[in-house]
């Protein structure tokens, strides 16, 4: 009578079992990526020394994600065990509390150019930001970086007032011309310039057995 039954294997997969257990592979790793750092980080308050973006600064912020800035710059200082980011003068390792005005975090997954955390630090000029996205290898020799000249106005004859020059070195500067910055990269340059995390203490992050503590009744 049993003839036409099969037993299942304990180990033999259906459709049912592989969903099962893709969804409760999805969950744990969802539960140890998202969930656990939540809980660690979501009361870490911004440190003192750390200001909002100012309405400058937030909209050049939006200039360096729609130019792709974070695809070849990161934003993410790495330990001194890990690699020697700070002795190429790109500061300490950042902590989650430096990030506390960002959204999205501009982390970045490649170096293709510099470590830009603490640019703002490193580089404080105005006139150097702006030169420097007109034409970069007038200032950094062999830099693959490609000029973003189209955030510019090149015309003859003087500027109008309330224009922003920028000054170009005589090697690339045209006599009879000049070159304008336009908003949006004024407003880009003012991010960069802010991107100075060398403020004093180092953030403190709470321990797990604080987060831990603070979770019971």
């Amino acid at each position: 009578m049993n003839a036409g039954k099969t037993t299942q294997s304990f180990w033999e997969m259906d459709e049912m079992r592989i969903i099962t257990g893709a969804m409760a592979i999805l969950g744990g790793a969802t539960a140890l990526m998202v969930v656990v750092p939540y809980m660690l980080l979501k009361n870490t308050a911004p440190p003192a020394g750390l200001k909002p973006y100012t309405t400058s600064q937030a909209a050049g912020r939006q200039v360096y994600i729609a130019n792709g800035c974070v695809y070849c710059h990161s934003q993410q200082p790495r330990d001194i065990k890990q690699a020697p980011d700070a002795a190429r003068g790109w500061g300490r390792a950042s902590v989650a509390a430096d990030y506390a005005y960002d959204t999205p975090h501009l982390l970045g997954t490649m170096r293709t150019g510099p470590d830009l955390f603490n640019i703002g630090a490193r580089q404080p000029s105005k006139d150097w930001h702006l030169g420097h996205l007109y034409q970069p290898r007038a200032y950094t020799p062999g830099s693959i970086m490609p000029p973003y000249q189209y955030l510019f106005t090149v015309r003859k004859g003087p500027a109008l007032p309330g224009e922003t020059v920028i000054t170009l070195p005589p090697a690339i500067a045209k006599p009879g011309e000049v070159v304008i910055a336009k908003p949006e990269a004024l407003a880009l340059v003012d991010y960069l310039i802010g991107l100075d995390h060398t403020y004093t203490p180092l953030p403190a992050l709470p321990s797990p057995a604080a987060v831990s503590t603070k979770a019971k009744p």
